[in-house]
């Protein structure tokens, strides 16, 4: 627990100094500044693949643990039933250790008793019973005597078998069991070799799993970092325009006080020369008009225009019943033939990337979750909001990602 709460400390401590060691602007031309930005989108488009590669591999890794945990039970779920059986086992060898006991005795006392017999047998000889045959007193003693003599031989013989039974029986009986209690503590020592080898691979992918949680807080914060450097230029930018944006309205204000000097010059000279002068002409509206580019990337662009107006509506692909910001770009260029995938995301990886320095009419601007169509002049026709519909609005209105070119 002091580990993880250690690393994660670490972590927000690394974030925190990555944040306040971001340099300070030093570009101090518009054209410097977005191709700083530019710079940082790509490193930040690298950042958020080692994000995905990460979340990918641990995702992997996390499976994998998952699958060792089910075999890691599995296993102990083995070694419990092992252990029973072995116990089991122990007692029926306890159990039986009685007739092993009998078994032994009972082999130790017929052995006793056949050595006694052969002891007297070799010591009288056969002449004991020629003796016996000859001391009888008449034929029949002589016959039940003989009869005696063989009963007494098939005893022996009975005896004999009996102790070779009894030795078989019990050393059968004592390597049976030595054999079953063999093996169950055979088994048991392998499936605890297989548990201690789980476990420390379990321990290897843990790590692994801790390891790429630190590269994807690593990736994150690098992400963040160029995320902040790329606000902070298209802030720049911004101001920088907008200081343009005044310049030319000064330039053409002062332009505008010119030509009305001349016109009422040119109108007092005409008075004089005819009574019948004309009122000035009536202002038009205003309207989009795309500046710059050519071909088809400008034809894409004054296509998408007519559209102003038209509703935003979430999930839609239409230009005149509605669409949202992705589906508008796609209907947009299906006119021309070029297909286009459906979500900003991935309209953000077709075609090649520019700088917003070099954006064209017709090109796809992409700012995060948004896209919109490049006009020229600084602007965007985007559907925007439920509320504004489709609309024109500053290129820079929004930290700039990435440009595409598709035409």
């Amino acid at each position: 627990m002091k580990r993880h709460y250690k690393r994660r400390l670490y972590a927000t401590l690394f974030f925190i100094l990555c944040l306040s060691v971001v340099e300070p602007i030093s570009a101090t031309t518009i054209s410097d500044l977005q191709e700083d930005v530019k710079k940082n989108q790509s490193q930040l488009k690298g950042a958020q693949q080692k994000i995905s590669d990460a979340q990918e591999a641990q995702e992997g890794v996390g499976e994998e643990i998952d699958q060792m945990d089910a075999e890691l039970v599995n296993l102990l779920t083995d070694i419990d039933l092992i252990e029973d059986a072995i116990e089991e086992k122990e007692e029926e060898i306890a159990a039986t250790q009685v007739e092993y006991d009998a078994a032994v005795a009972e082999k130790d006392e017929q052995y006793e008793s056949m050595k006694i017999r052969i002891q007297f047998m070799y010591e009288k000889g056969d002449s004991s019973y020629l003796h016996m045959f000859f001391g009888s007193g008449n034929m029949g003693d002589m016959v039940n005597k003989a009869n005696y003599v063989e009963e007494l031989y098939d005893y022996d013989r009975k005896l004999l078998g009996e102790y070779e039974d009894t030795v078989h029986r019990v050393e059968e009986l004592q390597d049976r069991l030595e054999e079953d209690k063999s093996e169950l503590e055979t088994s048991k020592t392998e499936l605890q070799e297989g548990q201690e080898y789980l476990e420390e691979m379990l321990a290897q992918k843990r790590t692994e799993y801790e390891n790429y949680s630190v590269m994807l807080t690593k990736a994150k914060q690098e992400a963040a970092v160029y995320t902040a450097k790329i606000k902070q230029e298209t802030a720049q930018i911004k101001k920088l325009e907008e200081e343009e944006r005044k310049r030319r309205e000064e330039e053409e204000r002062k332009r505008k006080e010119e030509e009305e000097r001349l016109r009422r010059e040119q109108e007092a000279l005409s008075a004089s020369q005819d009574d019948d002068g004309s009122d000035g002409e009536e202002e038009e509206a205003p309207k989009a008009v795309v500046s710059g580019g050519s071909g088809k990337g400008a034809d894409i662009a004054k296509f998408a225009c007519q559209y102003i107006g038209n509703p935003y509506v979430a999930g839609g692909t239409s230009l005149t019943n509605g669409a949202d910001c992705s589906g508008f770009v796609m209907a947009v260029y299906q006119n021309f033939g070029i297909s286009l995938p459906r979500s900003s995301y991935a309209q953000s990886g077709v075609g090649r990337g520019v700088s917003y320095s070099e954006a064209q009419p017709g090109d796809i601007i992409y700012y995060g979750g948004h896209v919109g169509i490049y006009i020229g002049n600084g602007q965007i026709v985007h559907a925007s909001t439920e509320r504004t519909g489709i609309k024109i609005t500053s290129a820079t209105y929004r930290s700039i990602i990435s440009v595409r070119r598709i035409v």
